[in-house]
C-alpha cells in the first residue's frame, strides 16, 4: 500500500543516489588496488549510510501508509506486511 504521504521520499532517493556514487567509487578503488583496510572502512560507511536510508524508510512508511491505513480502519493489514518487511530486514 503506498500512500500520498511519503514525505521522505525525495530525501530517500537523494540518500539513495549518493550511496549508489559510493559503491561505484569503492568498486573502482578496487579496481584501482587499494588496501583492503580502506575498502572495509568505505564498505562500513557505505552499511551505515543503507541502514540510515532504511530508517527514514521506516519513517516514512509509519507516518505515511500505516497513519492512514489507521484512519481507513485498515490498520491490521498494514501492520502484518510492516511486520514481514522488518522481519526479513532485520535477521
Amino acid at each position: 500500500m503506498m500512500s500520498d504521504n511519503h514525505i521522505y521520499r525525495k530525501k530517500i532517493e537523494d540518500r539513495l543516489a549518493r550511496i549508489e556514487g559510493h559503491v561505484r567509487s569503492v568498486k573502482n578503488m578496487s579496481k584501482d588496488g587499494r588496501e583492503c583496510g580502506e575498502l572495509l572502512i568505505q564498505m562500513a560507511a557505505i552499511r551505515s549510510a543503507l541502514d540510515n536510508c532504511a530508517k527514514l524508510i521506516l519513517k516514512d512508511h509509519l507516518q505515511g501508509c500505516v497513519v492512514e491505513a489507521v484512519k481507513k480502519g485498515d490498520e491490521e493489514e498494514v501492520l502484518e506486511d510492516l511486520n514481514k518487511a522488518i522481519d526479513q530486514f532485520i535477521r
